[in-house]
């Protein structure tokens, strides 16, 4: 599997990137042996990621987004962030419809 994914720095700033493996990029981040950019502005937190099936893809969609104006990364990562506390508390009714049967 392939990731595209968005940082938010320690600064506030944002920074996209790629990878194979996303909680190890993550990690190397936090290292300070990820990117340039983010080794003086950790730590950095994983705010967005969209999966894909090839490498040309999630650069591809990389590409994209490094162009997209900062109020768009914002949406994007406003309606992920949705979407995720979306599916934790379906995860979470049913858990608790389980324990009530």
């Amino acid at each position: 599997m392939n990731y595209t994914y968005i940082l938010k720095c320690a600064d506030g700033s944002l920074y996209t990137g790629w990878t194979n493996d996303i909680e190890k990029r993550v990690k190397a981040h936090n290292e300070g042996k990820g990117a340039k950019y983010t080794k003086y502005r950790r730590p950095v937190e994983l705010v967005y990621y969209e999966t894909f099936q090839t490498k040309q893809e999630a650069m591809r969609r990389e590409y994209e987004i490094k162009h997209l104006p900062r109020k768009k990364k914002e949406l994007l990562i406003i309606d992920f962030s949705l979407s995720e506390n979306e599916v934790v508390h379906n995860d979470e009714v049913a858990e608790a419809s389980a324990h009530n049967k």
